[in-house]
Parts: C-alpha cells; sequence; structure tokens
C-alpha cells in the first residue's frame, strides 16, 4: 500500500487530489494557468468585436443597395423642375414675340437694354456695310435631306445721313445663313483689290501727269456730270438677341484671323470697329427674294423650340422613376429572407 502511495504522488499533475481511503476513483480539479485565462478573454473580446463590425458591416451594405434607386429618384425628380423652367421659358418667349414691332429709329439702340429688349421684334432701317461682315461658323443646313456647311452672316447695319426713319446708331444684323463660298470670297476680296491698286496706280500717274493738260477741260466736265451714287436703304425686321453660351467643346475665337465660331457680341463689335454695346438683331424677314436667295433667315419658329422640348423631359422623368422602381424592388428582394424548403 506504501509502495501505491508513493507511485501516485510521483505520477500525479500539480492540484490534482486521490482519496486513497475511500477507495474511489481519484477526483481532478485543474487549476488553470492565467495566462492562459487572459488569453482566452482576450480572444472572447475579439470575436466579439468583429462580430459587431460584421453586423455593421451588413447594415451599410444593406442600405447602400437602395442607393442606386434614390439616386435614380433625384434625376426624375430634377427632370420634373427642368420640364417647368422650359415651360416658363417658351412662354416667355412666345408672348414677346406676339408683340407688336417697335422702330429702333425712335430708340438708342444699345445691349444695356438687351434685358428689356432681347426677343421682341423691331423694324430698323439703314445701309448694310458688307465690307465689315463676319462670318460665324461652320452651321450646317438640310435641304431636302441633303446637309451642306455653310456660315451665318453678320453685317453692320449704318444709319442713312438726314434720314429720320433711318437708324441712329449702328446695329449688328444676324442676315442669315450662307454657304461656304460666300466667306471664301469675301477673303478673296481683299487680296484682289490691292494687287490692282498697287498694279494701277504708277500708270495712272504718268498719264496724268504727261496729259493733264490735254484733257483738263473735258475731265472737269465729267466730274461735274457725275451724280452721286444712290444709297440702297434696306428694312430689316428681326429679333433682338443676346449673346451664344458656347460649350466646352466650341473652340474660341480668333479675331486676328477671323475666325469665329460662336456669336460674341462684344467682340464682334469690336472688330467691326462699332462699340461694344451694340445691339444685335436676328433677321426674321419671310419675304425672300427669289433672285438672290442668300442669306436665309432664320426661321422665328426656333424661337419658340429648344433641342429638349417639354414633353421630352417628362419621357426622361418616367425613364428615371421607372428605372428607380425597378432597382428598389431588387434590393427589396436580395434582402428578403429566402423560405427554407421543408
Amino acid at each position: 500500500m506504501a509502495i501505491i502511495s508513493k507511485t501516485l504522488t510521483r505520477l500525479r499533475p500539480a492540484g490534482v487530489f486521490y482519496s486513497v481511503s475511500n477507495q474511489l476513483l481519484p477526483r481532478k480539479q485543474w487549476v488553470l494557468p492565467s495566462s492562459f485565462s487572459s488569453t482566452s478573454a482576450a480572444a472572447f473580446s475579439s470575436s466579439s468585436q468583429s462580430f459587431h463590425d460584421k453586423e455593421k458591416g451588413s447594415t451599410w451594405s444593406r442600405w447602400f443597395l437602395f442607393l442606386p434607386g434614390a439616386i435614380t429618384f433625384g434625376l426624375g425628380t430634377w427632370q420634373i423642375f427642368r420640364r417647368q423652367d422650359k415651360i416658363k421659358m417658351l412662354d416667355y418667349r412666345q408672348k414677346r414675340l406676339e408683340m407688336e414691332p417697335l422702330k429702333l429709329n425712335e430708340m438708342p439702340p444699345s445691349s444695356e437694354n438687351l434685358e428689356t429688349l432681347e426677343f421682341r421684334r423691331v423694324v430698323c432701317k439703314g445701309v448694310f456695310d458688307d465690307g465689315r461682315s463676319i462670318y460665324i461658323g461652320p452651321r450646317s443646313r438640310s435641304i431636302s435631306g441633303v446637309t451642306e456647311n455653310g456660315y451665318y452672316v453678320i453685317t453692320p447695319l449704318m444709319p442713312i445721313p438726314d434720314n429720320a426713319e433711318s437708324v441712329q446708331s449702328p446695329v449688328l444684323v444676324n442676315r442669315g445663313w450662307v454657304p461656304r463660298s460666300w466667306r471664301d470670297k469675301s477673303f478673296e476680296v481683299p487680296k484682289d483689290s490691292e494687287k490692282s491698286s498697287s498694279m494701277d496706280v504708277v500708270p495712272v500717274q504718268q498719264s496724268e501727269q504727261s496729259w493733264w493738260r490735254m484733257f483738263w477741260s473735258k475731265k472737269s466736265k465729267a466730274v461735274e456730270d457725275q451724280a452721286p451714287a444712290a444709297i440702297t436703304s434696306v428694312e430689316v425686321i428681326g429679333v433682338v438677341r443676346g449673346s451664344e453660351k458656347p460649350s466646352i467643346f466650341v473652340p474660341a475665337n480668333d479675331p486676328n484671323s477671323r475666325q469665329w465660331f460662336y456669336v460674341d457680341i462684344p467682340a464682334i463689335a469690336v472688330a467691326c470697329g462699332l462699340p461694344e454695346d451694340t445691339l444685335l438683331i436676328e433677321d426674321a424677314n419671310e419675304n425672300v427674294n427669289p433672285s438672290s436667295p442668300y442669306p436665309v433667315p432664320k426661321d422665328i419658329n426656333t424661337l419658340i423650340r429648344s433641342s429638349v422640348m417639354p414633353q421630352d423631359h417628362l419621357n426622361y422623368t418616367l425613364t428615371w422613376y421607372s428605372l428607380s422602381a425597378a432597382v428598389t424592388y431588387m434590393a427589396f428582394k436580395r434582402l428578403k429572407p429566402k423560405k427554407s424548403r421543408t
């Protein structure tokens, strides 16, 4: 018995007690080390923290599923406001175009009054100064399904001296669309005139010096008999317009090379030698002379039309709302718990 007791004492682990006297199976009581208990607590806290993080992340992912629906719903609502603004703008233009035309000879044509005059019909009389025309473009025009490139020609309308019905100060007039050949000819005329003037100056001067006595009397009579050239006045019926707002894809104007891509009234006026506050009028006269079909005036109905009409905004609204409903429905279907089959 003593030998068995010594043997059990050597083999038993720390903290284990045996009851030999009762002749029962040994009862074990383990004493956990302090390092093991701290490690277990840390592992438990980290697992609980990761569980909370996962739960929080799943909540955000659920909300993220509804983000496309919210964005498309906002775009649909924005189209509603855009439609209302477009209706107000077109109604404003329509009412102003229906007013009686104003006579510019009774008022100073200045861009300071642009807010009160824009989209108003006006009548003005004067003389076109074709030598200072500006070409805006290229602008395309469709004729019977055929697209042709051309330009809008803007010409100063100058006052007629001693004429009460004429404009009192110059006005810029967008006369309408012309083919490309018009612009090419306008660039060729100054060069040809310079060449002809340089070639003809010397012979004329020599002939006048050698024969001036012989033809003096005839020359003076011819000068007296010449009548002053008749001034061809024109009457323009148009609409007051402002400068264009180019998109980011439109190049910048280059007045030095006579390249104009959009209407910038102050810059065009300066290039024509006119004040910056010169008024611009778009010719809207529908009575085109068949013998001279160009320039082609703008259709006045284009002023009450837009690239995106109110009906288009309504179609966009329905499209965005339908898309919002579809993606929101899919989000609900994704979050709905699946029924287990029994």
